[in-house]
């Protein structure tokens, strides 16, 4: 894909963070990690606007859902790329996912989702469903504001599964406003929600160069305006 001059502009409006080895951006709902089929934009692609002078392009070395907004990166290296996907396997990259649920705070308020999920299938769609046979996954949460027809939710997976909190909310009952694969609520408490109400606020690695960072991304303004419309934005004040 060659890209045109907007294309870049765009490219680099959604960098967080820059350097010789790591590029963290914010990623906007409904952006594509990766191309395929009916896909005409995605973050993969863009990453061209970054590729050195010998045509080398940065590379992704985790993945986001098209609908989850927020902090993804990229490693401008061969080596910092081999480095920083063995932190995503070993499990040292810390993951902080808010996400709106339906149906008030789960119970308890806050715990743990110890629940294995397996793929399967449904009207010809991709699911990850609870499995005794399926992969381990295991989801910490804690909630952060509550109304009796929605909950603000903070979430950090120890692992990462294909669509696992998503699946793992489902399991609970507080299915993520928005989800409809997962029976999330395009209407919560007279509330129109937009989409999947699902977003990456932060992510601590460990860096190529020594030490660790944290990046950040502040919530999107579709986020924001549902958080207010059902009461919960008091938590992000």
């Amino acid at each position: 894909m060659i890209l045109s001059p907007a294309d870049i502009e765009y490219a680099r409006s959604l960098l967080i963070h820059e350097d010789a080895q790591v590029l963290a951006f914010n990623k906007p709902s409904g952006l594509a990690v990766q191309g395929g089929s009916g896909v005409a934009r995605s973050l993969e692609a863009l990453l061209g606007a970054f590729a050195k002078s010998n045509g080398k392009r940065p590379r992704l070395v985790h993945r986001l859902d098209r609908e989850t907004s927020g902090v993804i990166v990229a490693a401008r290296t061969k080596p910092a790329a081999a480095f920083l996907s063995a932190a995503f396997a070993g499990r040292d990259a810390q993951k902080t996912y808010l996400a709106i649920v339906c149906g008030g705070a789960p119970e308890p308020a806050e715990g743990e989702i110890n629940l294995a999920l397996k793929k399967s299938s449904r009207r010809g769609l991709d699911i990850m469903e609870v499995a005794r046979d399926g992969q381990s996954a295991l989801t910490r949460y804690r909630t952060l504001v509550a109304t009796p027809a929605a909950a603000l939710v903070e979430l950090r997976p120890e692992t990462g599964r294909m669509h696992q909190l998503r699946a793992h909310l489902a399991a609970i009952g507080r299915p993520i406003a928005g989800d409809g694969k997962y029976g999330g609520l395009f209407s919560v408490g007279g509330v129109e929600i937009p989409g999947l109400m699902l977003h990456a606020a932060a992510l601590d690695i460990p860096h190529p160069a020594g030490g660790r960072r944290l990046f950040e991304a502040p919530t999107p303004a579709a986020f924001q305006i549902a958080l207010k419309s059902l009461g919960l934005e008091q938590a992000r004040s």
